[in-house]
C-alpha cells in the first residue's frame, strides 16, 4: 500500500538524515525531484510477504515494526524502523530485485520520504554518499539481527523476557501489554510466556492484571543474568 503524497522531498535530510549533509549536487537533485514527501496513518500495512518492493523509505517521524509468521502462526517481530533509519529488508529487496519476505506495519502515524526504485538504484550507482549511507544503515541493522537470532536461538526466555521488561516499562512501572504480544516480540509461544509471568509473580517480581504487566522489582529481573536459574 502506498502512503499518500505530501509534496516533494526538499531539504528534507537536515537533522534527520545527517549522513545525507555531504550530498553531490547531482544526487541532491535525484533526492530533490524524485523523492516524494509521505504521511502514513498508524496501522496500515506497508508491504506483506510475496509483495514486490517498489520504494526505499527513509523515516522522518514514527516507526515501522517488521515481522514474519511462521506456518504455524507464530509471529516474532525482527526489528523497528524509527526516525532517521532505513529498513535492511527493503534495501535487500531493491539490490536483488526480490519479493518481501516479511510484513511492515506503521505503528504510528508516519512522516517519510518515498523514494522510487528506479531512483534508488540510480543514487547507488552515482552517489558515494549516498551508497555509503545505504550500506551503514544496512550493516547496522544486520548486526541487531545477528543478535536477535543468537537470542531467540541461544537465549533463556526468562532472562529475555525479564530484561524486556525492565527495558519496556512505562512511566507507571509496568506495560500495558498482553501474553500474546510479549510472546511475538520474543519469537516464542504465549503459553511459554504465560508460565513465565506466573513465576514471576509467584516470587514477587510482577503483577499481572487484565492487559498490564506491573514491574515490582526490576533490579531482581536483571539479576536473574547472574543468577544460576530461575
Amino acid at each position: 500500500m502506498l502512503p499518500e503524497r505530501v509534496g516533494k522531498a526538499e531539504d528534507f535530510w537536515t537533522g534527520a538524515f545527517p549522513a545525507l549533509s555531504a550530498l553531490e549536487s547531482g544526487a541532491l537533485a535525484v533526492l530533490r525531484d524524485r523523492g516524494a514527501r509521505m504521511t502514513v496513518p498508524r496501522g496500515t500495512v506497508l508491504f506483506r510477504i510475496g509483495s514486490l518492493c517498489r520504494n526505499f523509505l527513509m523515516l522522518l517521524d514514527g516507526t515501522v515494526r517488521v515481522q514474519m509468521t511462521s506456518e504455524s502462526g507464530r509471529e516474532i517481530v525482527l526489528y523497528r524502523v524509527g526516525q532517521g533509519e532505513t529498513c535492511i529488508l527493503t534495501t535487500a529487496c531493491l539490490m536483488t530485485r526480490a519479493d518481501y519476505s516479511a510484513e511492515g506495519v506503521a505503528e504510528s502515524d508516519l512522516d517519510a520520504i518515498a523514494l522510487e526504485a528506479g531512483a534508488f538504484h540510480e543514487l547507488l550507482a552515482c552517489s558515494a554518499v549516498f551508497r555509503d549511507f545505504v550500506f551503514a544503515s544496512f550493516g547496522t541493522r544486520l548486526q541487531g539481527m545477528m543478535l536477535l537470532v543468537e537470542e531467540v536461538a541461544f537465549g533463556r526466555i526468562d532472562l529475555r523476557l525479564a530484561r524486556f521488561l525492565v527495558e519496556h516499562r512505562d512511566a507507571r512501572g509496568g506495560l500495558d501489554t498482553t501474553h500474546q504480544t510479549l510472546a511475538v516480540e520474543l519469537g516464542t509461544a504465549r503459553e511459554v510466556v504465560s508460565r513465565q509471568l506466573k513465576e514471576f509473580e509467584r516470587r514477587g517480581l510482577v503483577e499481572l492484571s487484565r492487559g498490564r504487566v506491573a514491574v515490582r522489582d526490576p533490579d531482581a529481573l536483571l539479576a536473574l543474568e547472574h543468577a544460576d536459574g530461575v
